[in-house]
């Protein structure tokens, strides 16, 4: 029988599932993402006020790729493998949430708990175990979908997913901001401690986390290997040497599909700049759009000072929730143009549709350049009156352009490579697609942070127009990718039919 047969006899003995019970499997990935958006939000916030100079800051970051690209496929493999009474997946996606929860109960209080080591260090180490934790969970989530729901539900699983993911993003990013405006928490920050509510947005995520995952595992039973279509487990069998399986692993690199190696070039440019972003985009508003001197980074020039002026500690601190407010304005944008894309795809192609989003992406960047920063104070809505510049307002507008990439970046690649790749190794290639993911990333960690402090001086707003240029010629290098003829007539055929 061939592995497609067996894979269709296996899907039709799994029983359909009602919503409810899609719903359980992939609950737990939005606390799962909720903790994720936090960290990213948040991450360069704490680092700085922990004392990290902005050249640093890229390296500290280099945690998230390194940590991708160790754990997920560790963990795929091992799950694969893996059962007990808690089930298959279940027992590497509590693991990964537990040490998450530890990691972001942790990290805003290094101040307080390095006691042997500097904060800055013990922030790291806990920065470090929480990527290992996301990791640790996000690939068995995606499994346990597999697994799970049946072929003809497998769009709806998925669905739920991406809409979990997206609402996990949208209110993990704005806490902070809703904690100081809301709440009334302060958000500003002393040398060398952590704004209390950052710290306090870190104990909801890590509450919100642990209890979104122990709702997925105590409500899904996991179907026992043998059963409901579910592929018995292997044996693991030792019969190739490590440096056998090192020339096989690099003999399928180095005959991987021309497709591949093509997306490979728009995955670089691509992921490149949204490393940067991550990173970056606290220091640059702060001075682009508050106006804070570069100085006010340098730990340094804090040290010889003392202590921070209130209103460059209060500027700090708002630029930092403002951070959490448009990552949950581009993530909310990238939800709503999901929605659409695929039928965009449908209509123009899938290379024009993912050239275009990156377009948008990287004029989106760019044009943060042009936001000015006269005062605008927000209308009272009852709770607190809100001053900010107006600048950060428009910021909502390039939010728009880097939502649109987002979504494409999550979804265009993958739809354009699946055509391209043998059936009984897709699997393989999907883990070698992940480096397409992580050495960009490292490469921008490397060296994003030198091209900060010795080409652009410490003005970290024009990092972000380095992005901007970065995804623009992501677009471009999307006219070399050849889609895969058999999936190109596909594609050709939808188009006729609509």
């Amino acid at each position: 029988m061939s592995e497609t047969s067996n894979q269709n006899q296996q899907n039709q003995h799994k029983p359909r599932l009602s919503f409810w019970q899609i719903w359980n499997v992939s609950f737990g990935f939005l606390g799962v993402q909720f903790g994720f958006a936090l960290q990213n939000a948040n991450a360069s916030r704490i680092l700085s006020d922990l004392g990290a100079d902005l050249h640093s800051l890229s390296l500290f970051w280099l945690v998230a790729p390194i940590m991708g690209l160790i754990i997920q496929p560790i963990v795929g493999s091992a799950s694969d493998k893996t059962w007990n009474r808690l089930g298959r997946r279940n027992p590497y996606i509590l693991a990964g949430g537990v040490a998450a929860a530890i990691g972001m109960l942790l990290m805003p209080n290094s101040a307080t708990l390095a006691s042997f080591i500097t904060p800055l260090f013990f922030g790291a180490m806990m920065l470090a175990l929480m990527d290992a934790s996301f990791n640790l969970a996000f690939q068995p989530f995606r499994a346990l979908v597999s697994d799970m729901v049946p072929a003809e539900q497998r769009n709806v699983g998925y669905s739920i997913q991406s809409f979990l993911i997206n609402i996990g993003a949208v209110f993990g990013s704005i806490l902070p901001f809703v904690l100081t405006n809301v709440i009334g928490l302060e958000n500003t920050a002393s040398s060398g401690q952590v704004a209390p509510s950052v710290i306090w947005a870190f104990y909801i995520g890590a509450t919100v986390m642990l209890g979104s995952v122990l709702w997925t595992v105590l409500r899904t039973k996991e179907y026992q290997p043998g059963t409901n279509g579910l592929a018995e487990l292997e044996e693991q069998k030792e019969s190739q040497s490590l440096s056998e399986k090192l020339v096989e692993f690099f003999s399928l690199v180095k005959t991987m599909p021309k497709t591949m190696k093509q997306l490979a070039l728009v995955q670089f440019f691509s992921w490149f700049a949204l490393f940067i972003m991550w990173v970056y985009t606290m220091p640059a508003i702060a001075q682009h759009i508050w106006g804070i001197d570069a100085k006010w980074f340098d730990p340094t020039y804090l040290e010889s000072v003392g202590t921070i002026p209130a209103h460059i500690a209060k500027a700090k601190g708002t630029a930092g929730d403002w951070v959490g407010i448009i990552f949950a304005a581009y993530s909310l944008f990238a939800a709503i143009a999901s929605i659409f894309m695929a039928k965009v795809a449908n209509k123009i192609g899938r290379k024009l549709t993912y050239s275009l989003s990156l377009l948008a992406g990287g004029i989106g960047y760019l044009s943060i350049m042009l936001v000015h920063n006269p005062e605008l104070t927000l209308v009272n809505l009852g709770i607190t009156q809100i001053s900010v510049p107006q600048g950060a307002v428009s910021l909502f507008l390039p939010m728009i352009g880097v939502g649109i990439a987002w979504a494409a970046i999550l979804a265009m690649p993958y739809a354009i490579l699946a055509g391209s790749l043998p059936v009984k190794q897709t699997g393989v290639y999907m883990g070698i697609f992940n480096f397409t993911i992580a050495a960009p990333q490292i490469v921008s960690g490397i060296f994003a942070g030198w091209i900060l402090t010795a080409v652009f001086d410490n003005q970290a707003i024009y990092i972000i127009m380095l992005a901007g240029i970065s995804m623009l010629l992501g677009a471009i290098s999307v006219y070399f990718v050849k889609e895969d003829t058999e999936q190109a007539i596909v594609t050709k055929q939808v188009n006729l039919a609509s």
